[in-house]
Formats: C-alpha cells, structure tokens, sequence
C-alpha cells in the first residue's frame, strides 16, 4: 500500500486516517517503528506541523508510543485495542482471571461445536509445537498463545477472536510467574490435552471443563508462587 498526497482540507484527519489503515491491515505490525518525519513529508506531501499533529493524534490515542531517542512505534493495531490495553492495565489479576475464564469456556464451547477438520489440524498442530518449547520459557509463552488463537479462531466469531487477541498479552504477564512452578507445566499440559481432545470429540461441555481445570490450576500455580515468595521475604525480613 502507498500512501497518498491529500488535495482536501482536513488534512491532519486525512493523515490519520492514512496511517490507521497501515496499521489495522498489518503493513505497520505493532512493535514495528513507523517511518521517521521526514520521509513521511515527502511521501504524503504535507508540512511537518500536520504530521506531528496526526502522529500526536495516534500517541494520544494509545495507537503510536514515542520512545525518546529511538522513534515512534506502533503500540496497538487499532482504536479498540488500545482502549482494550489502557483498560486492562488498570485491571487487577483476580479481574483478568475472571474475564478470562468467562471468554475462554465460551470459545471452547463454540469451537468444539463449529470447528472443521482444517482448524482442527491447526489446533494440533500448535499444541505439539507448544509442547516442544518447554527449554525456552519466551518462546513456550508464544506458543501457548498462538494454540489458543488457534481455538478462538475455531470459535468461527470475530468479535471473540479480537477480545481474546487483545486480552492474551495481559493473560501471560499475569500467570508468567506460575510458569516456575514445575506442576503447573505438567498439569497445565494435560489440562490442554483434554481440552484438543474435547474439540476433536466436538463435546462442547467437555471442552468448558478443561478450561475450568486449566483456570483452577493456574489459579493454585499463582497461590503456590505468592506464598513461596511470601515466605522468602519474611525469612529475609528475619536476618
């Protein structure tokens, strides 16, 4: 996609508009770093005033963050997702937790109700690649997150799939330090076992028990790791 000079008045909303869709398609990927100032004049014909009023515009919005010294980067991939990402930075892990398991049962049920042969494949597919990054916790933690938007996909709705694509980031940075905890890794793994084989079976109740197994043993995961820290602490407070 090439951007285009404006003819119109307005001309900051049009930028806007301009770079929103680079970023909504993809061509500007979020962590990505957008062009700088300069070529940005050049290529949308406009003065740097009326860049840096839509490229503010963006940043005010939570769509752009500026990194002094280092550029602008795209930190969200629409309007929705960053009201999403400023919303559930506010949120506690008790709150995320519960919106989790609410949003997670409901795509288990759909996808194991809707899915097709071909998602199916893809959902194994990504639970054995899963399973084969337990030596890098980064990326394990990915590969978790690209099996379980394989499932929302499955769910075949879209306002599902962009929920739980905005809520995953805040889901892993809340259970990463259950990721310690080498009984949450094994049960967590069977857990997701029941949960492809319920999908496979197309049993949607079975489906939504895996997922509370799977939220309850992350919950006693997190329990387990507070309380050893807890613990540390005071036994340092001691000495």
């Amino acid at each position: 996609m090439k951007l285009q000079k404006t003819t119109r008045s307005s001309l900051a909303k049009q930028i806007i508009e301009q770079l929103e869709l680079l970023i909504v398609s993809g061509e500007w990927r979020v962590g990505e770093r957008i062009p700088p100032e300069p070529e940005l004049v050049e290529q949308l014909g406009v003065s740097r005033n009326t860049i840096r009023e839509a490229v503010q515009a963006l940043i005010h919005a939570g769509i752009l963050e500026a990194k002094q010294g280092d550029g602008t980067y795209v930190r969200s991939s629409s309007p929705f997702e960053a009201a999403m990402l400023r919303r559930l930075g506010a949120s506690s892990t008790a709150e995320i937790m519960e919106v989790r398991s609410c949003l997670e049962r409901e795509i288990a049920s759909l996808a194991a109700q809707r899915r097709t042969d071909a998602d199916l494949a893809i959902i194994q597919k990504r639970f054995e690649a899963r399973n084969q990054r337990y030596d890098n916790t980064e990326l394990w933690v990915q590969a978790d997150i690209d099996f379980h938007l394989a499932i929302a996909q499955a769910a075949h709705n879209s306002i599902l799939i962009d929920l739980y694509k905005h809520l995953s980031e805040h889901i892993y940075l809340t259970i990463r330090p259950a990721i310690d905890v080498i009984e949450f890794v094994e049960q967590h793994t069977c857990n997701h076992r029941a949960l492809v084989e319920a999908i496979a079976a197309q049993d949607a109740k079975a489906a939504e028990d895996a997922v509370n197994n799977l939220i309850q043993t992350t919950q006693n995961a997190l329990a387990h790791q507070e309380k050893g820290s807890a613990q540390s602490e005071k036994t340092n407070n001691h000495f």
